[in-house]
């Protein structure tokens, strides 16, 4: 061991240019240097362990492998001790006073050429321990090597002016950083703050944390255990310390994966909807962690946004990070760690949905919100998105629900498209008119009966290689249906009766026609493909102040129906009630087609033809 001679020296000018950059713009929280300090802690105690196994001889191996954090409110002090394997004096001059073994000469390179920060610096001693200069006046290490007849040392530094390296009797194997405080910072000094930054960022570092004698750590990253190893009870508890919960997880995803990245993953989808009623976004609930520590409890731009219910963890050790641990370099690496992620967990939907449908049906009642705004929003994910989509439709009861896949198992020979309708509710589809045609036809129709249905239908265009088309379309091209029973207006009749409605109707239609789909409605309105707009728009429409534009229909008679027979014959007979009928005839097709804005002019008419049958 050396003598007590003290040993000053200066920073390279490289190190006084990344202190500079790290205490004033590269870290974005100051709470940030106990992550570190605890992670190059760890590191050191992994280290030590694999020499260790390997067979090495090492000073105090009786030591056990932990980290010891104390603090001193007083004093205003906080201590992070750990057995690692320590530093010899060329290593503390290597590590801690220049830059060129911690890859951070590069980072400054590359932040002067303007690109971002380079290098995969988590767990070295250099940049990261930098960081404690944020908050500290000045710092101590205490450190002695593994090695054995190693020196015990102590490096200093105010961060500002160079260090010295000084002997140090009685310290033992591996390091002990003393950090004082500035006045501004004594908070962290606090035990009650260092426990909540603990838990929050070092919770699952895989040696014991002894805070001022307590164990902080005592949940266990069951994420990188295997599955047979974690028990129902374990799973539970492990997702509500994570998730902040306390009700059990509906499901869960434990998945792991070595290639084409190292993930280790467990994700839980909480019982209720973390967004009632729809009020208010949450924020991402899968955390992001590398090698245990955490780097962001909230990342945005991880999973895709619809996402946001999910709660757990996602790790991978291929993240290339910046110094700060706090900016992901490659962006791109990160989509593609989401984007495994996200394909994973759809399929494990698919999987539960078909092994235990009511389970599912309870998942969906809670959640549907969530995968309709995904096939809205992520077109990369649709197709397995619709696969787990669930809708009433003409051939089931009312209540249950079938999937697109499951429609296309009782399709008609040569039918290459997937019919829908729109509406508010399943009765107002099946009272309406646009049903008749496929009834008739013995073709099923899917039902959308929510908001955001609307969306849906303009987004998914096709599933399976098969069209959606709307059932409400006025150029469906459909199969020849059986002739129906029943007295009915001549060809030429039915020419000069919609030849009258049309010049009767003006410019509120665009045609009137025959129509081939109705059997039990007398009028239909159909709206072009270009003009058609659900009920969502042109509220939304209305909200915006702007004017939803007023439809022109193509109005379907059926010459069959006894009230367009009797009219035929009052538009000679009594012209004025009839024209009054034609009117009124076009309204409550407009209403059918949810395209009546003002209902009071409809029902002025309603009163003038009530007045009129009473004359």
């Amino acid at each position: 061991m050396s003598n007590d001679t003290s040993h000053p020296h200066a920073f390279q000018a490289e190190v006084r240019q990344l202190l500079d950059i790290v205490i004033n713009s590269l870290y974005t929280d100051r709470e940030i240097f106990l992550r570190e300090l605890v992670s190059n802690a760890s590191d050191a105690l992994e280290k030590l362990r694999h020499h260790k196994l390997t067979g090495d001889s090492v000073t105090d191996a009786d030591l056990p492998l932990e980290i010891t954090i104390t603090t001193d409110e007083a004093e205003r002090t906080i201590t992070i001790a750990d057995s690692g394997i320590g530093m010899t004096r060329d290593e503390l001059v290597q590590n801690l006073g220049t830059i060129a073994h911690s890859g951070t000469k590069a980072f400054l390179q590359s932040l002067e050429a303007g690109a971002s920060a380079a290098g995969n610096v988590i767990g070295k001693f250099g940049v990261g321990f930098y960081s404690v200069f944020m908050v500290a006046e000045k710092v101590e290490v205490f450190t002695r090597s593994w090695q054995p007849d190693s020196e015990a040392l102590c490096w200093t530094s105010d961060g500002r002016t160079g260090y010295s390296i000084d002997a140090a009797p009685g310290q033992s194997r591996g390091s002990r950083i003393v950090i004082r405080l500035r006045e501004e910072h004594a908070d962290f000094a606090r035990k009650w703050q260092a426990q909540e930054l603990l838990k929050r960022y070092s919770n699952f570092v895989p040696f014991p944390i002894l805070l001022d004698g307590d164990r902080v750590n005592t949940v266990e990253a069951l994420w990188l255990k295997n599955r047979n190893e974690v028990t129902d009870e374990q799973y539970s508890e492990f997702y509500k310390f994570i998730a902040h919960a306390w009700d059990e997880p509906r499901y869960r995803l434990h998945f792991n994966a070595d290639a084409p990245l190292v993930i280790n993953s467990l994700v839980f989808v909480p019982q209720e909807n973390p967004e009632p009623w729809g009020m208010g976004q949450s924020e991402p609930g899968v955390a992001l962690y590398c090698r245990r520590v955490l780097i962001d409890a909230h990342p945005k731009g991880l999973l895709p946004e619809w996402l946001r219910f999910l709660r757990g963890v996602i790790d991978s050790d291929d993240l290339p990070l910046n110094i700060s641990r706090e900016t992901m370099q490659d962006s791109a690496l990160v989509q593609k760690l989401g984007d495994v992620i996200t394909k994973r967990f759809l399929k494990f939907l698919d999987g539960e949905a078909k092994s235990d449908p009511d389970k599912y049906r309870d998942f969906y009642a809670q959640f549907s919100r969530f995968i309709k705004e995904g096939i809205v929003t992520d077109q990369k994910h649709r197709e397995a998105l619709a696969r787990l989509l669930r809708f009433e439709s003409s051939m089931t009861d009312a209540g249950t629900l079938t999937s697109l896949d499951e429609y296309l198992t009782r399709q008609k020979d040569g039918q290459d498209v997937i019919y829908f309708l729109q509406a508010p509710s399943r009765s107002a589809i099946e009272n309406g008119p646009y049903l008749e045609a496929f009834k008739t036809r013995g073709l099923e129709v899917i039902y959308f009966t929510e908001p955001v249905d609307e969306y849906i239908a303009s987004s998914l265009k096709d599933y399976s290689g098969k069209n959606l088309v709307a059932a409400d379309a006025d150029n469906l091209e459909l199969p020849d249906a059986p002739e129906p029973e029943g007295e009915s207006l001549s060809t030429a009749d039915s020419e000069a009766f919609c030849q009258w409605m049309q010049e009767t109707l003006g410019d509120g239609v665009k045609e009137v026609v025959v129509s081939k789909r109705l059997s039990d409605s007398p009028v239909v309105a159909l709206l072009p493909d270009e003009a058609r707009m659900g009920p969502q728009m042109r509220a939304m429409l209305r909200t915006m102040k702007q004017e939803a534009p007023a439809p022109k229909v193509r109005l379907e008679i059926n010459p069959r129906h006894l009230l367009i027979r009797r009219l035929f014959q009052a538009r000679s007979s009594r012209p004025e009630a009839a024209q009054l009928l034609a009117g009124q005839l076009l309204d409550t097709a407009l209403l059918s087609a949810g395209l009546v804005e003002d209902p009071r002019s409809l029902v002025q008419r309603v009163h003038k033809v009530m007045a009129t049958a009473l004359e």
